[in-house]
């Protein structure tokens, strides 16, 4: 999942593809580098983050979902959004995934849509909301308490009408966490994917990797391909990253190497080594 943010204060890329034409560009780049879902955001959900009013989330982001769908990628679009207006003009617009940061409980009438429309969605765990969520974040078990939640929340959307297959669970790192949540969920991701709905997992660039490196919020593919790949052996199978090429390539090594005898995938290659 190649993540396309048109706003103007996200924590890695805002204001980088304001520009409508520059954000098209963006999605076409990130499907040729392996992406298989677009995900269009036109609100920041940073620590701190205030919210957008739903005119002006439209004004950013429809242009950029129609002009992404009038290129015909091979890829589908997700909508980033929590807001059912923004949602409903991105499905008329070409999208056909519905990321949610809050799992339906902002705008509860949007898992009704989702499933209306039959689309497919992202239901996400998140502690509090963005201006307040790292505010001292605690929990009993991390990875427990975020199971029961992203179960609560599927159940939820299940009995709006949204079929179970459609479902996608994001135990939101970063999202209301610390170091150490981040990482304990990491490590016990198998835990999440039990659940048996993909889990998507969104650690690209985030300030816990920064901490463990020392790198700045630029610099951190190395360390966003290594929290994918861990995450991929545990279970996880979506990626919302920026750098896309790098986590492909890795994620391909590691299917290869986790999957089983004969489902490794094959690339033509030119090289002897």
């Amino acid at each position: 999942m190649g993540i396309v943010n048109v706003t103007p204060d996200s924590f890695s890329d805002g204001g980088v593809f304001e520009d409508e034409l520059a954000a098209i560009a963006h999605a076409r780049r990130l499907v040729s580098e392996g992406a298989a879902i677009v995900d269009v955001g036109g609100e920041s959900t940073r620590p701190g983050a205030a919210p957008v009013p739903a005119a002006e989330e439209l004004e950013r982001v429809i242009p950029v979902v129609e002009g992404i769908a009038d290129l015909g990628l091979p890829a589908q679009i997700s909508i980033d959004t929590m807001k059912v207006a923004v949602a409903e003009a991105a499905i008329d617009a070409g999208a056909s995934y519905v990321n949610d940061v809050t799992a339906f409980r902002h705008e509860p009438a949007l898992a009704g849509l989702v499933a209306d429309r039959k689309v497919d969605c992202c239901l996400m765990h998140m502690l509090g909301e963005p201006r307040t969520m790292q505010q001292d974040p605690r929990y009993d078990d991390v990875v427990s308490d975020v199971k029961a939640f992203l179960e609560q929340r599927m159940a939820a959307a299940i009995a709006a009408g949204v079929a179970e297959e459609r479902i996608s669970l994001d135990p939101g790192i970063g999202f209301g966490k610390t170091l150490e949540h981040n990482l304990e969920l990491l490590r016990r991701m198998d835990e999440l994917a039990a659940l048996g709905r993909p889990v998507v997992v969104g650690t690209s660039r985030k300030s816990f990797l920064g901490r463990l490196t020392g790198r700045d919020v630029t610099e951190r593919v190395h360390a966003t391909v290594a929290t994918s790949v861990i995450a991929y052996e545990r279970g996880a199978r979506v990626f919302r990253v920026h750098d896309v090429a790098a986590t492909a390539d890795a994620l391909a090594v590691a299917a290869a190497t986790f999957a089983p005898w004969p489902q490794i995938p094959t690339r033509t290659s030119t090289t002897t080594t």
